[in-house]
Formats: C-alpha cells, sequence, structure tokens
C-alpha cells in the first residue's frame, strides 16, 4: 500500500487495519505509508445482503480481507476463483485489464488495489444485467 492517498470528505468514515476513522469538518489527504495497510472506506462498503451479482459477491470477498473480517490465506484462493470466472463473462479488453489487476494485486497481498479495480467492473455488470432484463 506504500504511497497510498486518502482524500476525505468532511465527516467521511474510513476502515484502517480494523480501527474506523472518522474525519473532522475539513476535507483531508491521508498518506498511507504501511505497506500492506488494510483499508475500506466505509461509504464502498458492501453489506452481504447486497452481495447479489457475480461482481458484487467477488467484491465482498476482497472486502472481507479489508475489514479483517477473513484472512488472506482463507480468502484467496476463493477470490481467485471469483476472478477466473467473471474473466470468462468480462471478455471486452477494458474488463479484461481490470481483472488482471485484480489477479496481480491479490497475488501480491494487496486486497485495496484489487478491490478497487474490481469495483470498476460494477457499472460494466449493470448495464448487462439490465440489458438481459430488457
Amino acid at each position: 500500500m506504500s504511497g497510498l492517498v486518502l482524500k476525505l470528505a468532511p465527516k467521511e468514515r474510513v476502515l484502517i487495519n480494523g480501527a474506523v476513522i472518522e474525519n473532522g469538518d475539513k476535507r483531508t489527504r491521508l498518506a498511507i505509508i504501511t505497506a500492506n495497510a488494510n483499508i475500506l472506506r466505509l461509504k464502498d462498503a458492501l453489506h452481504p445482503e447486497e452481495a447479489t451479482t457475480p461482481v458484487r459477491r467477488v467484491c465482498y470477498i476482497a472486502q472481507l480481507v479489508l475489514s479483517g473480517d477473513q484472512a488472506p490465506a482463507d480468502t484467496s484462493f476463493q477470490l481467485m476463483r471469483g476472478i477466473e470466472q467473471l474473466s470468462q463473462v468480462l471478455t471486452d479488453r477494458d474488463s479484461r485489464t481490470q481483472l488482471s489487476i485484480a489477479t496481480k494485486a491479490v497475488i501480491d497481498g494487496h486486497y485495496y488495489q484489487a478491490l478497487k479495480a474490481l469495483r470498476t467492473l460494477l457499472p460494466r455488470e449493470e448495464r448487462l444485467l439490465s440489458a438481459g432484463r430488457a
């Protein structure tokens, strides 16, 4: 996580290594210099009942590591399997790029970066699911 900069809005909350931190009344920038710190913006957090689509389920698995609810060793295989399953469906170049970034991040133990890459797929998934309902 070396070099990660978080820009927080007033009163925004973030989970860093299991501690919930709330920003004050003004915008703030935090530089995270500790390697492999587990960070999750609470406004981006998925609740278990929201993990209802394939991309959301894989995001949720990555989130479990960041929140400290699961150990990386317990979720890496499941996360890699989910990314592989997504790569069989999301075959466009940009999706493949994001899935490759997520894969490398998981292999390197950088779950924040994996989640960040996976979250970019949420709008694509929504479009695909909406088109399938039409």
